[in-house]
């Protein structure tokens, strides 16, 4: 896995046009944040099992 990834913020409050864009900033936010929790319950569950191993060195 890389280096973690920042949590993302949502759009702004004009940051959508609400004219049905595709795809919309808001799906573009949505996607990021479910990477991001994939990402946090991996690091999870490897603290959990103890898994301290490097993968950012190869």
């Amino acid at each position: 896995m890389s280096k973690p990834l920042d949590k993302p913020e949502p759009p702004g409050e004009y940051d959508c046009c609400e004219s049905a864009c595709e795809p919309c900033v808001w799906d573009l936010y949505y996607e990021d944040l479910a990477e991001w929790n994939r990402q946090q319950q991996a690091l999870s569950s490897a603290a959990q099992n103890g898994d301290s191993t490097d993968e950012s060195a190869g």
